[in-house]
């Protein structure tokens, strides 16, 4: 088959930078008080959570996870003593890419703004109707 019979012969699975990119977008279209409350928050790209991490959750399979927030939430945050450390958020690319192929009803997009606002979202303590009304209002 020649790629203009098969689109999908050239096809390449997104690169972390590629996942980056997305996950920049879906952070800058979040809503404005949503972002201001996280602070200074760092996106990580990885294929999978270290198995340590997978470990620590009592997860066997490295699919398992799509993401991870690391930090220290704002009840636990002192103007007196900063952190040192930004807060990070991990997703981990190919969990999130096998999560988006078998939905199939979601773009990449969309998935990966769901999984951002809900490492998040957990993070705080927010509601999953909170986290689907951030959602929504990101469009």
């Amino acid at each position: 088959m020649t790629t203009t019979s098969n689109p999908w012969a050239a096809a390449a699975p997104p690169t972390e930078a590629d996942f980056l990119a997305l996950a920049e977008s879906a952070w800058a279209a979040l809503p404005e008080p949503f972002r201001r409350m996280c602070g200074t928050v760092v996106i990580q790209i990885s294929d999978f959570a270290p198995r340590e991490v997978l470990d620590h959750f009592e997860m066997e399979s490295e699919y398992e996870l799509t993401g991870l927030y690391h930090g220290v939430d704002l009840t636990g945050k002192s103007l007196s003593d900063p952190s040192p450390e930004p807060d990070y958020v991990f997703l981990y690319r190919m969990p999130i890419l096998l999560e988006w192929c078998e939905r199939g009803n979601v773009t990449l997009s969309e998935l990966i703004t769901h999984v951002l606002v809900h490492e998040i979202g957990h993070h705080f303590g927010l509601s999953d109707d909170d986290m689907h009304a951030i959602e929504d209002s990101a469009g």
